[in-house]
């Protein structure tokens, strides 16, 4: 019984590239056009912890005091990315355990250029049957959204 499935894991994991799925296309979303993750008007597709970053990057926006938490694309580890480039080397593989996902994305942001590769780590989570989007991480950099803080520029 556990070589069927050990076959069937060896042939996904050669195939990431093909591998997706429903949490996958949740992922896939912020990728294929240009669309700022932490845009209010996607909010729907996150939980927490990441909705709370949100929360305060947008309080932190329109306070003088305060230092917004999010100044790059956190899909993308970067500010600035050629679309097509984009699109024509990402990859998704995902890992589904019951109502929990991981999505990993690598992809690169230009053609040519030393760190263009990069590798995101995307984690959800099934809420009433729809994939949301608990946290994501750079596997290139070394950070994870939900850990992020913002400064709220208040004097001690």
């Amino acid at each position: 019984m556990k070589l069927p499935l050990i076959a069937t894991a060896a042939l996904l994991s050669m195939s990431a590239g093909a591998v997706a799925g429903p949490a996958s296309d949740a992922v896939k979303f912020f990728y294929y056009s240009e669309r700022f993750v932490a845009d209010a008007k996607y909010r729907d597709r996150f939980v927490e912890p990441v909705t709370r970053l949100f929360d305060q990057n947008d309080k932190a926006l329109q306070s003088p005091d305060a230092m917004p938490c999010i100044d790059a694309d956190p899909a993308l580890d970067a500010q600035d990315f050629d679309q097509d480039q984009l699109t024509k080397t990402l990859k998704l593989s995902e890992v589904v355990n019951g109502d929990a996902a991981e999505v990993t994305a690598t992809f690169k942001l230009f053609a040519e250029g030393e760190g263009s590769d990069r590798e995101m780590v995307w984690s959800l989570t099934k809420v009433d049957g729809k994939w949301k989007i608990a946290d994501i991480a750079s596997k290139t950099n070394g950070w994870r959204l939900s850990e992020l803080e913002c400064v709220s520029g208040q004097p001690e």
